[in-house]
């Protein structure tokens, strides 16, 4: 078995173009996710953070969406 982190890119990918979606839908910045979260969210759309699952579903509180409708992936 392999030690440390598991990095599924792909997933990643597919993680930030909803979280992206997600803030754009509703007109926010990345700025106003931080300042709102404290969470930056920048660093998260770039793909090259692994994000967790508890940042992931702060997220997803902030936005008011569940994880089984985050994780459908319609139109990725």
């Amino acid at each position: 078995m392999r030690k440390g982190q598991i990095r599924d890119q792909e997933l990643l990918q597919q993680i930030v173009v909803q979280l992206k979606k997600l803030r754009e839908e509703r007109s926010l910045t990345q700025e106003d996710v931080y300042n709102d979260t404290g969470i930056h969210l920048a660093r998260i759309e770039t793909g090259k953070v692994n994000i967790t699952v508890s940042t992931l579903y702060a997220l997803l509180q902030y936005f008011n969406t569940s994880l089984s409708d985050f994780f459908r992936f319609d139109g990725v």
